[in-house]
């Protein structure tokens, strides 16, 4: 509750009903005369202009993330290998021993290619792989090992993909089954 002090119980009515703050010897009191009252008038406050203007946002600036991609070899000869395996980490054991005597015989080595599964990257394209490989050669293993961006070409036709000598050819699993399969390939690889 507040607490007010009133020096004049006549206040009490601006605040309380009759019945409950006058008197009994207050109640017969002139409580208001009609002399005019004297309104004071304050100065308008003219608000200072505000500047609208849209501000720039400094964002954040989002980077592209730098292209990374887990392959097996070293690309000293700046030859990529595009195969897809869905079980293992780059080929298969057997595979792997196959295309390192096919190397051998190319006078390569394991550490001469790069040799990357895109089953582990299946949205990527032939120019993520051209910024990071640098690729001089090219052989595409099988119809899913080949990235977006490359429209299948001819079977053991070698190409130039931009500036690239390109192979498209069968996937180990293909050539493993067919001797003939083999025989096309290694003609065509001989000449990459």
């Amino acid at each position: 509750m507040l607490n007010m002090k009133v020096d004049n119980p006549n206040a009490y009515r601006f605040i309380m009903q009759d019945e409950i703050y006058l008197l009994e010897q207050d109640k017969g009191i002139k409580q208001f005369t009609d002399a005019p009252v004297a309104i004071i008038e304050t100065p308008q406050l003219t608000p200072e202009p505000v500047d609208v203007t849209p501000q720039p946002i400094n964002q954040p600036v989002v980077e592209t993330p730098a292209l990374a991609f887990n392959y097996l070899g070293k690309n000293n000869k700046n030859f990529l290998i595009l195969v897809n395996y869905a079980t293992d980490e780059f080929i298969a054991p057997t595979h792997l021993a196959a295309l390192e005597n096919i190397l051998k015989r190319k006078d390569l080595a394991i550490a001469d290619v790069a040799i990357l599964n895109t089953h582990k990257y299946p949205q990527v394209n032939i120019n993520d792989l051209n910024t990071y490989f640098s690729p001089k050669k090219l052989l595409i293993m099988g119809d899913n090992a080949l990235p977006q961006g490359v429209q299948k070409p001819a079977l053991n036709q070698p190409y130039k993909l931009n500036t690239t000598d390109t192979l498209y050819s069968f996937s180990f699993g293909e050539m493993m089954e067919s001797n003939d399969n083999k025989k096309a390939f290694w003609e065509q690889m001989k000449q990459l």
